[in-house]
Formats: structure tokens, C-alpha cells, sequence
């Protein structure tokens, strides 16, 4: 792409913040308030972990990310619609949530919640189809660090705002007057990306056959499964964030059944995600000038530690919630940047969005198969167990990283 075409940097960083800022909300909602409000609400451990069901979405979003890297090609404004499109469903539903008080949707409305999350959690994902796509595409190899970190930020602000505050707001407005505030706060954010300038995309130069082919899907990821080095990358997909999902899915029942309140825990959470924030900053600047493997294993080992942690507070060292909160975040932040970076340096060109999105829909997979179980693990072992497990599968990844190598680095 021509340098002329390009809007400039800060233009460039500030949209893509508000983009994954919006993607970070029905998260935050999902992976962070439900759970809390749900143990509270009398909800088991197992239908807590089965809440994940609702995250499919983020798994199979590959299905469709052909589409939306294809869809409205070479007209104005083209990934830009699918995210207006997108986060007017989410605005919507978000809504609809709002007109029954929550004790109603634990309880005999919980199968019309999980639809609800669901439908959720599918605008979401195609919406992230899109950020990612015009990411991948616009950022140079050499400010994709920096990228990635604003990218997380923007996303860590979101999960802040519908989890931490969210259960804040909960005890201080209620239940419904918090889901409109949210619903509002998506709307007034749709106002900049409606404003910013998308560069043109011409259509790629894909043979007319091709492109009506019944196998044109398949075809799409022929190329990217083909190349050299993928097996092993696809095993560290698998694995990467696998520990973080299924330990983390636990963290906030394991509160409630120490008597925290959902205040004091939504404090905790905001303070804590306030300083995965400040380390996704610092994992943008290290990656300037730290290897992509060096950084990926690194920034691992401090995830797997963190889980070490949780299973010391479990285990009866009740008064180091705080430091291990802190922590777990801090090297969830380093953790989640170094992997998209790497995810974006393995896309091809006219293929952003799918390819990205097709390695997103790998790890989500995994984590999200070993999130469903969590709340049996932690029935079965303990909650000292669980995060003992998450550990381990954490630091497992960590060798097959060791003989990985980074692929080159694509010009967006």
C-alpha cells in the first residue's frame, strides 16, 4: 500500500483504540461481571463454566472472516460498516438485557440469557473481524508492538468498564441502569469510527472462476496452512493462553466463596486491570527491541508464574490476593501483546482479516474447550488445585516454544 494512502499514525492509533475498546465491552461483560453476579445469584460452578458456551463465536468467527475481508472490497468505508453494523446489534442487545432485573435472567430466563450472550458475542466477533483486518493491514512491521499495545489497552479499558465497574455500578444503580449506561457509552463511541477516513481496498486480483468456485472458502486457507513452520505454530496457538482462560474462569467465584462482596471485588479487578493497562504499554516499547521469541517465551513463563501465585492464595496465603491480582494481570498484559504481534506477522496480504482471525479462532478454540471445564476442575480438585492445573498447562507451551521460529515479517 502506498505511504500517501495511509492516515497517519496517532489518527491511526486513536481509532484502532476506540475499536477494541468496543470489542472489549460484552468481553469485560461475559468473562468478568456474569460470573461474579452469577455465583451470587446461587448459580453452580458447572453452569458457570458452561457460561463460556456464549463465547463460541470468538472460536468460529473463522467461518465467516472470509466474508468480511471479501464483503463491500473496493467500496468506501468497507471494514468500517461491518463495525457500525456490528456494534448497533451489540447496542441493541445490550438493551434488551436491561428490561429484566438480573435475578430474573439467573434463574428462570437463563437459557434466553445465554441466547442473548450469544448473538452478543457474534456481533462482537465479526466486529473483530474487521478492527483486525484494517489493523494487520495499516500498521507496519516495525510499529506492530506498539500497535498491539494499544490494541490490548483498548480492549483491557473495555473489560474495565463492563466487568470491574460494572459490578461496581450493580451495587451503586442497579442491574438495569448499569446495562443502559453501557449501551449508551457503545453508542457515543461509534461516533469517531464513523468519522475516520478509511483508505480505499481495491478488490484482489483473484481469477473470476475462483472466486464463484464452491471451494472458494477452503481455498482461502489453503495457502496459510501450506507454508513451512505452521505445525508448530498452531501447537503454540493451542496452548498459548490455554492456562490463563481455564484459571481465570475460577478467580471470581473463588472470591465470592471467601466472602468477598461484588464491590470489593469489582475494586480489586479495576486496580488489577489498571496495571494489565500499564503492562501492555510497556510490552509495545520492550518489543521494540526485544526478538518476537524472546518476548513470546518470556512474557509466557511470567503467565504460568502468576497462576503458581493463585494456587498459594487458594492454598491458605489468603492475604496475597492483592499482590497475585496484580501480577496475573500485569503478565497477562506482556503475554497478549507479543501474541498478536506474532499472529499479524503471519497474514498475507489481502487476507488480513481471515488470517488473523483464523489464528484467533485456534487459541480461542482451546481456551475456550478447557474454560467449559473449569468449574468441574475446580469442583474436583479445590480451588488450589485448579489454579495448579492452570499453571501447568500454562508452562507446557513454554518448550514447544523454545524450538519456534518467528516467521518474516510482512510489510502491511
Amino acid at each position: 500500500m502506498p505511504e500517501a494512502r495511509r492516515p497517519a499514525l496517532p489518527v491511526l492509533l486513536g481509532t484502532l483504540a476506540v475499536l477494541y475498546f468496543l470489542q472489549g465491552l460484552p468481553a469485560g461483560l461475559l468473562a468478568k461481571a456474569v460470573p461474579s453476579l452469577a455465583r451470587e445469584s446461587g448459580l453452580s460452578r458447572e453452569w458457570i463454566g458452561l457460561l463460556g458456551l456464549a463465547a463460541a463465536p470468538w472460536a468460529l468467527k473463522f467461518l465467516w472472516a472470509p466474508w468480511v475481508d471479501r464483503l463491500g472490497r473496493g467500496r468506501p468505508g468497507h471494514r468500517k460498516r461491518w463495525v457500525i453494523g456490528c456494534q448497533a446489534l451489540v447496542v441493541l442487545i445490550l438493551l434488551l438485557l436491561s428490561f429484566t432485573e438480573r435475578a430474573v435472567w439467573f434463574a428462570d430466563a437463563f437459557p434466553l440469557l445465554l441466547l442473548l450472550l450469544l448473538l452478543l458475542n457474534t456481533a462482537s466477533a465479526t466486529q473483530d473481524i474487521a478492527a483486525d483486518g484494517l489493523a494487520v493491514r495499516l500498521l507496519r512491521p516495525e510499529w506492530r508492538g506498539p500497535g498491539n499495545s494499544v490494541q490490548v489497552l483498548g480492549y483491557k479499558v473495555g473489560l474495565i468498564l463492563s466487568g470491574a465497574l460494572l459490578l461496581m455500578a450493580n451495587d451503586w444503580i442497579g442491574w438495569r441502569a448499569s446495562l443502559c449506561l453501557l449501551a449508551a457509552t457503545v453508542a457515543l463511541l461509534l461516533i469517531p469510527v464513523a468519522l475516520f477516513r478509511e483508505p480505499l481496498e481495491t478488490s484482489p486480483s483473484t481469477p473470476a472462476a475462483e472466486r464463484a468456485s464452491r471451494h472458494w472458502w477452503w481455498r482461502q486457507w489453503q495457502g496459510f496452512w501450506r507454508r513451512p513452520g505452521l505445525l508448530l505454530w498452531v501447537v503454540i496457538l493451542l496452548g498459548y493462553k490455554v492456562g490463563d482462560g481455564f484459571g481465570t474462569r475460577m478467580i471470581k467465584p473463588f472470591l465470592v466463596d471467601q466472602g468477598w462482596s461484588q464491590a470489593a471485588i469489582g475494586r480489586l479487578d479495576l486496580v488489577a486491570s489498571l496495571t494489565g493497562l500499564l503492562a501492555a504499554a510497556l510490552a509495545g516499547l520492550l518489543m521494540l527491541w526485544l526478538s518476537r521469541k524472546a518476548a513470546l517465551i518470556g512474557f509466557g513463563v511470567l503467565q504460568a508464574l502468576a497462576f503458581v501465585g493463585w494456587w498459594a492464595v487458594a492454598a491458605g496465603a489468603a492475604g496475597w490476593v492483592w499482590p497475585v491480582a496484580l501480577f496475573e494481570q500485569f503478565a497477562d498484559g506482556l503475554s497478549t501483546v507479543a501474541l498478536f504481534v506474532v499472529m499479524m506477522d503471519y497474514c498475507r496480504r489481502d487476507r488480513e482479516g481471515g488470517d488473523y482471525t483464523l489464528q484467533a479462532s485456534v487459541y480461542l478454540m482451546a481456551v475456550g474447550l478447557f474454560t467449559l471445564g473449569s468449574g468441574f476442575s475446580a469442583s474436583a480438585l479445590g480451588y488450589a488445585g485448579h489454579f495448579l492445573l492452570a499453571a501447568g498447562l500454562g508452562g507446557l507451551v513454554i518448550i514447544a516454544a523454545l524450538f519456534w521460529r518467528p516467521p518474516p515479517q510482512r510489510l502491511g
